[in-house]
């Protein structure tokens, strides 16, 4: 074998490695482990890619998505009815605490104030799991779905939103000067247009 012009004679390697004791160390695999604690606040796939829905505030989904900026990435989050297709309610911030969720939450149950039995969607996030954010939704007399572990499709809507917001907002080569002008933006695709004129 051959690398940048030298050849390399692997036998030569080893022996000399173990002749000086030497071993190769490779990086190992690591699957990932929850506690039962983390396990405990999983919740069950409700919505179980049932998408269909006949009347709104019945279920409603949710996914954070990142905006580049010069300054840095901004995180948006946002809750979609699955009947309406609008933006309910949502945050955007610098950071990926628990708050960014709570506040897109808040911000929804004040605008629509759902009746009782309201499907909450959402992948299994860490901000998901807070128990802060979930005492708030079951307090309104909603209930927590979550998307299997690693499966997209669970939250299929969510996702097609977060792409339609980053292929018609965000320009790739051309990120956002400033967190304010990326702020600003994003208001103006969920209010001025998203939510009254984009066709669902």
């Amino acid at each position: 074998m051959r690398s940048r012009g030298i050849y390399i004679n692997h036998k030569r390697i080893e022996r000399i490695m173990a002749e000086n004791g030497l071993k190769a160390k490779y990086p190992c695999k690591r699957h990932g482990r929850y506690s039962k604690a983390y396990m405990a606040s999983f919740h069950p796939n409700y919505l179980s890619c049932k998408f269909d829905v006949k009347k709104k505030n019945k279920v409603w989904v949710g996914d954070i998505t990142y905006i580049p900026t010069k300054e840095g990435y901004e995180y948006l989050m946002a809750y979609l009815d699955l009947f309406s297709r609008k933006v309910v309610g949502w945050s955007i911030n610098r950071h990926l605490r628990e708050q960014l969720a709570i506040d897109a939450i808040s911000d929804a149950f004040n605008r629509e104030n759902p009746g009782v039995g309201l499907m909450v969607h959402t992948d299994r996030g860490a901000q998901f799991m807070s128990e802060r954010h979930n005492a708030m939704i079951k307090r309104k007399g909603a209930f927590i779905s979550m998307s299997r572990g690693g499966n997209p499709y669970d939250n299929a809507v969510m996702e097609a939103f977060n792409k339609s917001l980053k292929s018609e907002l965000i320009d790739k080569k051309y990120p956002f000067e400033t967190r304010d002008l990326a702020r600003r933006k994003v208001f103006e695709y969920i209010e001025m247009f998203y939510n009254p004129i984009r066709l669902h």
